[in-house]
């Protein structure tokens, strides 16, 4: 079964230097680039940990007990659920704007309302936890004065990986530049 958000379109990884937007169909919502290993890894686990439920569940069901079954299997569901949507957080880009998507809500601005798109070194957060460290952010800027900080060379996609943070960045400035212009 195809997951078409776990992994970024293949023609990023194909792109020549001089194709800024590789994709053919601009209208559909994309991540420019792939979830990183500290992403895949906590749904991974959290994947197992619900086959292991969904397993007790089963057991219990065998066993007779119809009301922990239901107690499994919605702890089962509810585990895989946060799994897909810690996969499905990032920054997604299409011919309408740019959307955030965060583990609880998801922020979408259209193109026509930003005013810059930036990279800028700043304090981030490490893996989105409390601690702040100096690092580089892709921050979005939208009229009213409000900025929408999109990544981090810190969280769970780019943590060791500043050259795909990089690529990321410029896919995502393209974007911008391609549309807010038109």
């Amino acid at each position: 079964m195809p997951l078409p958000f776990l992994t970024a379109d293949r023609a990023f990884d194909a792109q020549a230097d001089d194709v800024a937007l590789p994709f053919d169909d601009h209208d559909r919502w994309r991540r420019p680039y792939r979830p990183g290993p500290w992403r895949v890894g906590p749904a991974a686990l959290l994947l197992l940990l619900a086959s292991f439920v969904l397993m007790a569940g089963m057991i219990i069901a065998l066993a007779g007990e119809l009301p922990g079954t239901a107690v499994c299997m919605v702890i089962g569901g509810s585990v895989i659920v946060a799994a897909l949507r810690l996969l499905r957080m990032g920054t997604w880009v299409s011919r309408h704007g740019v959307r955030r998507v965060t583990f609880l809500s998801t922020t979408t601005v259209p193109w026509s309302r930003t005013t810059a798109l930036r990279t800028v070194q700043q304090p981030v957060r490490w893996l989105g936890m409390p601690r702040t460290v100096q690092g580089q952010a892709l921050v979005l800027d939208h009229r009213g004065g409000e900025q929408l900080t999109l990544l981090t060379d810190h969280n769970g996609d780019f943590l060791s990986r500043l050259e795909a943070f990089d690529r990321a960045a410029d896919s995502i400035e393209a974007w911008g530049s391609e549309y807010r212009a038109g």
